[in-house]
């Protein structure tokens, strides 16, 4: 089918503008847009790409989009869906962090926050129960859930090497099932080296710039954001508990309660729940040099997040159908998806806790983290809308937005009694 460029990028700033809701509303969104309505895409083509795109470090949902744009322009479709997928929720984003950096101290502003909070947490708790149905098939996809949960919440794992060990053993487990795969045909890879040279020099060229300028919180932020691009495997969620290990406990630029704000106000966004790196780069550079300093990292954070989605899809999608049919990287995916539950649950309990009570401390036995909440700093509004939201979400399939929008309020009004 030919598809114009304008009614393609017009489609695409659609999906980008009504993305909201994390990746399962996304690539709902865009199965409904791209393979029910317009028949741009076949259902065994979507669902190849998508199972693909969840192999690969980054927002899979991001991908998927710039998948579909190359599959029907070539790289400037790609170029263009993927971002239209991610611009207006970066917009959103600055906007939301140069409010908050201004005045995100302010009580009213706490009271709108809490609310956002209180649904975010039925947001999550929404998302691990569709990950969790469509995930773990039997008892051995349980375990690799509830060893990775134990990993990391229990025993502060890193998280690269969590999904690693899921990966291989996943790899392993289904090896043996390789000698019944079709050959497919290999693409020409002196094409694939060119690609991945191109995009590897325009990905990592304003780093060397930065460095070249000198070691200031901007290089920082383009480093460790560079590095979390390649182990962003299963989404935001799956990372958050990671990223804040190491942007609140070892670089200490933000606060523990800023990165609870800055999961909140994400979601209200459209795009990418992982443009919360974003609102994190514009408040630690923020704390360096003020504002002006704070776009600049906003900038710096999301070319360091976003440019490599590119490379792995111009790089790999050419690969899509050789690679896929290997049910060896299918198992590795099967187990990186179960581990990505419990590491889903991890960062649902460490939200939740911080969200309803004001007051957490932690207590070590032996190898073990507990998070210890004090039971008297409960914030009983957050936990009543919470609950609601939840089921305003699971039961209700009430809009994401609309469900925000009322939890913000009504945590407002709350604050007024």
């Amino acid at each position: 089918m030919t598809v114009s460029l304008g009614e393609m990028t017009r489609v695409f700033g659609r999906i980008g503008l009504l993305s909201f809701g994390g990746p399962a509303a996304q690539i709902a969104l865009m199965h409904r847009e791209l393979v029910e309505e317009r028949n741009w895409l076949s259902e065994e083509e979507y669902l190849r790409a998508l199972s693909f795109c969840m192999l690969l470090p980054g927002p899979e949902a991001m991908q998927l989009a710039t998948y579909a744009g190359w599959k029907l322009h070539g790289t400037k479709g790609g170029l263009i869906a993927g971002l239209l997928f991610v611009i207006p929720g970066a917009l959103v984003i600055l906007a939301l962090a140069t409010a908050y950096a201004l005045w995100g101290t302010a009580a009213q502003a706490q009271a709108l926050l809490l609310g956002v909070k209180a649904a975010v947490l039925g947001i999550v708790l929404h998302a691990l129960h569709r990950v969790a149905k469509r995930a773990l098939r039997g008892p051995g996809d349980i375990a690799v859930a509830v060893l990775a949960f134990v990993a990391l919440f229990l025993l502060d794992v890193p998280f690269p090497l969590i999904i690693l060990a899921a990966g291989l053993w996943g790899w392993v487990e289904a090896r043996g099932k390789d000698a019944g795969t079709a050959n497919v045909p290999t693409p020409p890879l002196g094409a694939t080296v060119r690609t991945v040279a191109l995009w590897l020099a325009i990905w990592l060229l304003p780093l060397a710039m930065l460095a070249l300028a000198g070691r200031g919180i901007l290089f920082d932020l383009g480093l460790y954001f560079s590095k979390l691009a390649v182990v962003t495997f299963g989404g935001a969620y799956a990372v958050l508990g990671w990223m804040t290990q190491t942007v609140v406990q070892d670089y200490g630029w933000i606060t523990q309660g800023q990165m609870i704000d800055a999961l909140g106000l994400a979601e209200t966004t459209p795009g990418p729940l992982i443009l919360v790196t974003a609102f994190v780069g514009f408040l630690a550079a923020t704390a360096k040099g003020g504002i002006g300093l704070g776009v600049a990292g906003w900038a710096v954070t999301l070319w360091m997040t976003f440019a490599p989605c590119f490379l792995w899809i111009f790089a790999g999608a050419p690969w899509l159908e050789h690679l896929t049919r290997r049910p060896a990287l299918k198992g590795a995916l099967a187990a990186i998806t179960a581990a990505v539950v419990g590491v889903i649950a991890s960062i649902s309990v460490w939200f939740g806790v911080h969200v309803l009570f004001a007051t957490v401390s932690e207590a070590r036995l032996g190898p073990l983290h507990l998070p210890l909440p004090d039971i008297a700093s409960l914030h009983p509004e957050a936990l009543v809308l919470g609950l609601l939201a939840g089921a305003a979400i699971l039961w209700r399939h009430w809009p994401l937005p609309l469900v925000l929008v009322l939890s913000a309020g009504l945590s407002w009004l709350w604050a007024l009694a």
